[in-house]
């Protein structure tokens, strides 16, 4: 691809005692699209998603963000450059509606200060992001349900309307379709379909129908190390892959 990367991973390795879980791992994720990670269970998958957000620090390799080397920074910090994670650590709060969770991500991306009673629900400033992206995320209408009130699929809906408030750069999203049903699965497809042109997404997922409808492109990881990169129609036609991960006979 000729764009510059958002988010660039080089040469990592990560090693356990005698297992290599992430075995120089490289990939890059480009603005507008959805490059999603996939691999068997106990591939590595994780322990990479938790490298480029700074929760485990790797033996060798780098990881930079809009060409800037964030391997020094805490998660936090690399939050606030623009790497949002969703779906894995939840910081959704139960007790406050739809509205002021949305509200709250409003309000940490702005750095200011504030009460959520009387003139705060009040506040334009804050009110209309978050009606906007409540209604970008397909919560439209659920505004005054409170978060414990909500579907499976709502709640992860939410998530997303809470990561876009923090105006990110780039997403990455550990398993969004895990537990839902057929139905909410779509509804989330189509959602992730729009999302893309907020920001690219690394998606990690294992509902391969969702991966074949959403990826511009596709890395396969299998014992911490990628075997394959390529769109779907490339993946799907890899002997290897379908060897080592789809099930099938070469």
């Amino acid at each position: 691809m000729s764009a510059t990367a958002i988010l660039s991973v080089r040469g990592l390795v990560k090693s356990f005692g005698a297992l290599k879980a992430t075995d120089d791992v490289s990939l890059a994720l480009f603005p507008g699209e959805i490059h999603a990670l996939i691999g068997p269970n106990g591939a590595g998958k994780s322990t990479l998603i938790r490298q480029i957000t700074g929760e485990i620090r790797p033996d060798a390799g780098t990881v930079h963000l809009n060409g800037q080397p964030i391997d020094r920074l805490d998660p936090a910090a690399r939050a606030r450059l623009g790497l949002a994670r969703s779906f894995q650590v939840s910081s959704v709060i139960a007790d406050f509606s739809v509205l002021e969770n949305v509200m709250l991500a409003v309000q940490g991306a702005s750095g200011a200060t504030m009460r959520f009673f009387g003139a705060a629900l009040r506040d334009r400033a804050l009110v209309d992001p978050a009606l906007f992206h409540i209604a970008h995320a397909g919560l439209g209408g659920r505004e005054p349900v409170a978060a414990a009130a909500l579907s499976h699929g709502e709640r992860r809906r939410l998530e997303i309307a809470m990561a876009l408030a923090m105006r990110p750069c780039a997403f990455l999203l550990d398993e969004p379709m895990a537990g839902m049903g057929t139905e909410g699965a779509r509804d989330l497809t189509a959602v992730l379909a729009e999302l893309k042109t907020e920001a690219p997404i690394l998606l990690v997922e294992h509902d391969m129908d969702a991966v074949f409808a959403l990826a511009d492109r596709i890395s396969v990881l299998v014992y911490g190390r990628i075997i394959a990169q390529g769109s779907v129609a490339e993946i799907r036609a890899d002997p290897e892959v379908r060897r080592a991960y789809l099930g099938e006979g070469a």
